[in-house]
């Protein structure tokens, strides 16, 4: 490619407070539309806003852990604009003095660590949501409907600096970071329900030329796949707007995951179209050092520090060790397992085997399923007892995990218990000699192979239910 991408990223995340940021409103997802409402996040006349100071805690908490600079002064601000799903006709959020500059995170993309720098994080408030009925967007739909339950919803801001240089690296650095926001609690990060949010700036320039190129920003994207699909898409579009000669336009872009493509919606405003003023109704914020120290205190232990713990006390590799820091849940649920059955190699691929599959099947995390950690303990220990082979242990697993029902219920209930006595396998083992005399007269001659084939009857004559190391002894003692 004649052009290099450069991608800068916007992430708001909701902040994990039981009320809004101005009021005392639930934040609760889910609720009746317009039920959680009042004077305040609805911008009725005469009201005043009353900052909530978890909101500010949970940020400070956020920009301590991405190496930030938390301001001496910041301020909120009105931001204007107009539309349907914003009551007062501005947004309050923070503008020219924020609550944290500068920092970084660190993101690993095809084995190479890249820092990505932060250039600021700041509060504001949510707008609402419009539902547009008969169309998924407001084009083409017959009428939109208004739901200020988000209104008011206490949102922190998240700006990248232009260092990204491609989808992957996008996608590596929203996941990053949102791993980095449930350790620390202050945000669920759930992008299928709206709590996390990502808005790209993309724009392409000749390699070497250090002046960017025009940008355009793409929305709605709801998944860590969606975001590289749609940065991808938009960045073969820029390449190709520029090699027939045309001119890329300063927009906003709407991603379509249905076929991959960017659509514009409308002109991409500038910071003066915005008209910000000082928020008069609400005083500076001026964090005193002994506050941030104390909210320095709450942070424990972060994603890439338990990475290194968990490849240095379970001895796990770097990769495995990855993959379980990436949930919280996860990880906590390792841990747990590990409590209750310490051989941490064995539940690590466990974990990442047979439960991420039914996992990613089901597109469910750790926490939406009923699993334990003390069912998982017990299924690997009746392994190790000969109770379940791999292979029944793998359909337990299955159906606790698509049911709920405890381990010893689903092994009772289906009789999936290994054959370990050598009288029973001896009665099987002659059966399938008597039913297979030319694979036997064909080992007995010396053709070895023959002998997977004879364990192989044994174990679809038991349906799976006979101890294969046992099998194979004692058929090679009767055909000897």
């Amino acid at each position: 490619m004649k052009h290099e991408t450069v991608i800068g990223l916007e992430i708001h995340a909701q902040l994990a407070t039981e009320s809004k940021i101005f009021c005392s409103c639930s934040t609760k997802f889910g609720s009746e539309p317009n039920s959680n409402i009042c004077p305040v996040c609805t911008g009725q006349p005469g009201v005043l806003p009353v900052l909530n100071k978890k909101v500010v805690e949970l940020a400070m908490k956020t920009a301590i852990a991405l190496g930030c600079k938390i301001e001496e002064k910041n301020i909120f601000a009105r931001k204007h604009y107009f539309y349907p799903d914003l009551p007062k006709n501005y947004q309050v959020s923070q503008y020219d003095l924020p609550l944290a500059t500068g920092g970084h995170i660190d993101i690993e993309v095809e084995g190479k660590v890249k820092k990505i720098g932060i250039t600021r994080i700041h509060l504001e408030e949510d707008a609402g949501k419009l539902i547009h009925v008969g169309a998924g967007r407001i084009m083409g739909a017959e009428e939109s409907l208004v739901d200020y339950n988000r209104t008011g919803v206490p949102l922190m801001e998240i700006v990248s600096e232009p260092d990204i240089r491609s989808a992957k690296e996008a996608a590596a650095y929203v996941q990053a970071l949102a791993n980095l926001l449930q350790y620390l609690e202050v945000c669920d990060a759930k992008m299928e329900e709206g709590s996390l949010r990502c808005d790209a700036n993309i724009s392409i320039r000749p390699y070497g030329q250090e002046k960017f190129g025009t940008k355009t920003e793409v929305k709605n994207m709801n998944s860590f796949k969606a975001i590289e699909k749609a940065l991808i898409a938009e960045e073969k579009r820029h390449n190709e707007v520029i090699e027939e000669g045309g001119t890329i336009v300063q927009e906003t872009r709407f991603f379509d995951e249905n076929n991959n493509t960017t659509y514009g919606m409308r002109s991409k405003e500038f910071a003066h179209d915005y008209r910000y003023f000082p928020e008069p109704d609400l005083v500076p914020i001026e964090p005193q050092k002994e506050w941030i120290e104390e909210i320095r205190e709450l942070i424990g232990e972060l994603p890439w520090q338990r990475k290194d713990r968990f490849i240095k006390e379970y001895q796990l590799p770097a990769g495995s060790a990855e993959l379980l820091i990436l949930d919280k849940f996860m990880a906590n649920f390792f841990e747990e397992t590990v409590k209750l059955y310490p051989k941490a190699t064995i539940v690590s691929n466990w974990l990442m085997g047979e439960v991420t599959a039914y996992l990613n099947e089901n597109k469910k995390k750790i926490s939406d399923i009923s699993l334990l950690p003390t069912q998982l303990s017990e299924l690997l220990t009746l392994i190790d007892e000969g109770t379940l082979s791999n292979k029944l242990a793998k359909n337990t697993l299955l159906e606790v995990m698509k049911s709920g029902k405890q381990v010893k219920e689903v092994v009772a209930a289906s009789g999936m218990t290994q054959i370990s006595d050598q009288g029973e396998i001896e009665k099987l083992l002659d059966e399938v000699i008597k039913n297979n005399p030319k694979p036997v007269e064909e080992f007995k001659a010396g053709k070895e192979a023959t002998l997977t084939f004879l364990v192989g009857q044994v174990m679809k004559l038991s349906k799976g239910r006979v101890n294969p190391a046992m099998a194979n002894k004692l058929l090679k003692e009767k055909l000897k």
